[in-house]
C-alpha cells in the first residue's frame, strides 16, 4: 500500500475508547445502516424545520475524556445553544444520542455507554433496537435515566427533548 493511502485512512476510524479501553467495531450491517439513515433523515427534517441545532451520524467522536471515554454514537443531536462544542470533533456532552442496537453490541449499548451517557449528563438517551421493531427513548432526571417510553412499530413517537416531533415508528424500518 502506498504511504498517501494510509494517509487517506487514518482518519476514518470505528474504534473508540470507552473506559480507558480501545474498542474496536466492524461496520454495521445493512438493517442498521437503513434504521440510521431513516431515523437521521427523519429527525433531521424535523431539526432543521425548527431551527433547533444539528444531527450528525457515526462516525463523529464525542469526546467526554481524550483518552479515557471517546464515544461514536450512531447519531448525535447538538443543540444551538451548544454548538461551540462542535470543533474537529465534539468535544463535550450533547442533547441526544442514539445507539442502533445488534446482537454484538447488546451489553455495550444497553448496559456500558448508558451508563457513560448517563454519567456525563447526556439529557436523552435513545436505544434502537430494529431486530425486535422497538425504539426505548430514556431521559435524565436527577443524574439518572428513566425510561420515558417504549415504542413499537405501530405507535408514534415523542420525545420530551423534541416537543412536537411525531412519527410512526414504521418508517425508520
Amino acid at each position: 500500500m502506498k504511504s498517501t493511502e494510509t494517509v487517506i485512512w487514518q482518519d476514518w476510524d470505528l474504534s473508540q475508547i470507552i473506559n480507558g479501553e480501545e474498542i474496536m467495531s466492524p461496520s454495521p450491517k445493512s438493517p442498521h445502516q437503513n434504521a440510521s439513515r431513516n431515523l437521521q433523515w427523519t429527525l433531521e427534517s424535523y431539526v432543521r424545520k425548527h431551527g433547533l441545532g444539528d444531527i450528525w451520524n457515526a462516525p463523529m467522536d464525542v469526546i467526554f475524556e481524550e483518552d479515557y471515554n471517546r464515544l461514536q454514537p450512531d447519531l448525535i443531536f447538538i443543540s444551538k445553544e451548544k454548538k461551540d462544542i462542535v470543533q474537529d470533533w465534539i468535544r463535550g456532552v450533547p442533547d441526544m444520542v442514539v445507539e442502533i442496537v445488534s446482537k454484538s453490541t447488546v451489553k455495550m449499548d444497553t448496559v456500558v455507554k448508558k451508563e457513560i451517557y448517563e454519567r456525563y449528563g447526556v439529557q436523552e438517551y435513545w436505544l434502537l433496537k430494529p431486530e425486535k421493531r422497538i425504539l426505548e427513548i430514556y431521559t435524565l432526571t436527577n443524574e439518572r435515566y428513566k425510561l420515558h417510553a417504549s415504542f413499537g412499530e405501530d405507535d408514534v413517537v415523542s420525545s420530551p427533548l423534541f416537543h412536537d416531533l411525531a412519527f410512526k415508528l414504521n418508517i425508520i424500518f
